[in-house]
């Protein structure tokens, strides 16, 4: 039999999903994960629960990679080696779900102060999902060839995970991975599919703060003062030339200045405002040139005020919590929208248009060399909520949302079907299996 044949005849498989008692030990294991979140770079429990149960299925694990990561390793012959991350940590958002498994944690931030915790964003369908791959990979350990990397990743909600994870020594400690893959609930794509985007999926994310200063003084003589206020409203306003007259308009980009505050009264002039912006982008110079017309711009105009150089504003880029933007390696969407079709049924598999969004698992694939990377978006509604909704004009809960919970089981069933598929697909050794079946 060729390699392609073999190949389709291994996807179109059984898979352990199709027995009702594995399905269930998943559907546990979910609820558990869903009504005990932890909160970014405090996923201590879920990180040992899960590295527990990647042991049992004979991986060789490595514990506290970048802070709470996982690192399981499966070494299964010769052939190419395939990473598949999960992100394991929760948002501090009050569910109001309504679910018999909801969320009532209430736990200590990093900084010690209460939070509530949920996981609004489905962390604990990737982490389930994972699960679910590794035992359909153990159990297939005779189709594939390679070595398969499987990681949990801490605070993907902070931006931070993934660089911790690569400083630790992801890919020098432990095998390269000639390929990444992830996936990525979605609220607005039915259970039971999923959607591919070749090229850029996500987009890179900045976080700055600016604090605008000037000359505070009685909101009745303001010839006295320089108004920081007015400096800052000037600000917000010239920042919008940025996208429209500064970037192509063949180019994506956003700026939002998601938060202005300064002043504590009517007739007090203040003496400082300070700005919080966020921008997204796809290419790293359109990136790069967003941040120094900020730059430039806020300078200007604070000159333009009179400002002293003492006083001029002051522009702090937060590069720790910068995420770079996810780009999937389109010859490899290619091939798994073909494997995950195979699977699935091609009618399942989506192609979908890149969104603003942010996702730290692009940073796995800008290491050099750098690694052909992918995520897919994994559709997490029941068919019959999205009909209804098109039909009512309603909008359906998005990520981070307190009432946003997914059609658990179908969305796990394909979650684990397609991400089987594509490691399948991948971990292929096709020297090693034509001189077997010469």
């Amino acid at each position: 039999m060729g390699f392609a044949k073999k190949l389709a005849a291994i996807l179109v498989g059984s898979t352990l999903l199709s027995t009702a008692a594995h399905a269930e030990d998943l559907n546990k294991l979910y609820r558990y994960l869903h009504a005990n979140p932890e909160l970014s770079l405090m996923e201590t429990k879920t990180a040992a629960l899960l590295a527990g149960k990647l042991k049992d299925l004979g991986f060789d694990v490595t514990e506290k990679v970048g802070g709470t990561g996982v690192v399981a390793v499966m070494k299964n012959g010769d052939g190419p080696t395939v990473m598949i991350r999960a992100d394991m940590d929760a948002l501090p958002v009050k569910e109001q779900t309504g679910v018999d498994y909801a969320s009532t944690v209430i736990t200590k931030n990093r900084d010690g102060i209460e939070k509530p915790a949920m996981h609004a964003c489905g962390h604990d369908i990737h982490m389930t999902v994972l699960i679910g791959t590794a035992k359909e990979l153990v159990a297939q350990k005779a189709n594939w060839s390679g070595t398969l990397v499987m990681i949990l990743q801490p605070a993907e909600e902070l931006g931070l995970g993934a660089t911790m994870m690569l400083k630790d020594g992801l890919f020098t400690r432990f095998p390269r991975p000639d390929y990444n893959l992830a996936l990525h609930d979605n609220p607005a794509l039915a259970a039971g599919k999923v959607g591919i985007v070749p090229g850029y999926a996500l987009a890179n994310v900045d976080s700055v703060d600016i604090t605008v200063r000037g000359i505070g003084g009685h909101g009745a003589y303001p010839h006295t003062t320089k108004d920081p206020i007015v400096l800052a409203s000037q600000m917000v306003v010239a920042f919008q030339t940025i996208i429209s007259r500064e970037t192509s308009p063949l180019e994506s980009a956003v700026l939002t200045v998601g938060s202005i505050h300064g002043g504590t009264k009517h007739n007090i002039i203040s003496d400082e405002v300070k700005l919080q912006l966020t921008l997204r982008s796809y290419k790293d110079e359109v990136r790069m040139n967003t941040i120094s017309s900020i730059k430039r711009i806020a300078d200007g105009l604070g000159r333009a005020a009179g400002l002293p150089d003492d006083k001029l504003p002051i522009v702090a880029v937060r590069d720790k919590e910068f995420t770079p933007a996810t780009y999937n390696n389109p010859e490899l969407a290619a091939r798994l929208t073909r494997s995950i079709g195979a699977k699935l049924g091609a009618d399942n598999v989506k192609a979908m248009d890149p969104v603003m969004g942010g996702e730290d698992f692009g940073a796995f694939g800008r290491v050099e060399p750098k690694i052909p990377s992918m995520l897919f978006w994994l559709g997490a509604v029941n068919p019959g909520k999205i009909a209804k909704a098109k039909e009512n004009g309603e909008i359906l809960p998005s990520l981070h949302s307190p009432f946003f919970a997914p059609d658990a089981e179908p969305t796990i069933n394909t979650g684990v079907k397609a991400m089987t598929a594509a490691a399948l697909d991948l971990l292929q050794n096709p020297e090693k299996k034509n001189e077997k079946t010469e």
